[in-house]
């Protein structure tokens, strides 16, 4: 698949496949927490700086839960995460942190699927957003980015306000997830 405007190709542009090893934490001050579930979920969206749009996400999809900015502990101790970032300098540098983290393997032994950027604005990203963004994609196994939506900043989402457009990028996004 042929990248667009600089972005990323979407899901063939793949990144790291698994935490690594020699990747050093983050500091402690930018780790996400761990939280424990007390139930599974077909895959978490779990947003990496707030305001990232994991719970816009999650209702949009129809499947799987926002994890409040923290990486899930299941009962099965497999948890299916696509992280969430803006398409801000904060949205990406958040989710190069997030993407470290999971590389150093300090992340409770979630399975990042990939990322899923949300746009922070209608125009185009400029160049060093564009560069970082693809930069930053590579630190995960796939990537994914959402258009802006304008009708999303005054309504809540319902079936009716997802455009088509991104309905394909989210069932692109959750095709691969394993139902446990």
């Amino acid at each position: 698949m042929k990248a667009k405007r600089g972005r990323p190709a979407g899901p063939a542009a793949f990144g790291a496949l698994m935490p690594q090893r020699a990747v050093t934490l983050p500091d402690a001050v930018d780790r996400l927490p761990v939280w424990g579930w007390d139930r599974d979920e077909p895959v978490w969206w779990l947003g990496v700086h707030g305001g990232a749009g994991e719970t816009t996400l999650a209702a949009a999809s129809g499947v799987g839960r926002a994890a409040s900015h923290m990486w899930p502990r299941t009962p099965s101790g497999r948890a299916q995460v696509l992280l969430v970032a803006r398409t801000n300098l904060h949205g990406l540098n958040a989710l190069r942190r997030a993407a470290q983290q999971w590389a150093a393997g300090d992340s409770a032994g979630a399975v990042v699927i990939g990322a899923v950027l949300v746009a922070d604005q209608p125009k185009p990203l400029q160049r060093p957003l564009r560069d970082l963004q693809r930069v930053v994609s590579g630190g995960v196994p796939r990537t994914w980015v959402v258009p802006w939506v304008p009708a999303w900043r005054v309504e809540e989402v319902t079936e009716q306000n997802v455009p088509s457009s991104v309905k394909k990028v989210l069932a692109s996004a959750t095709a691969d997830i394993v139902i446990q």
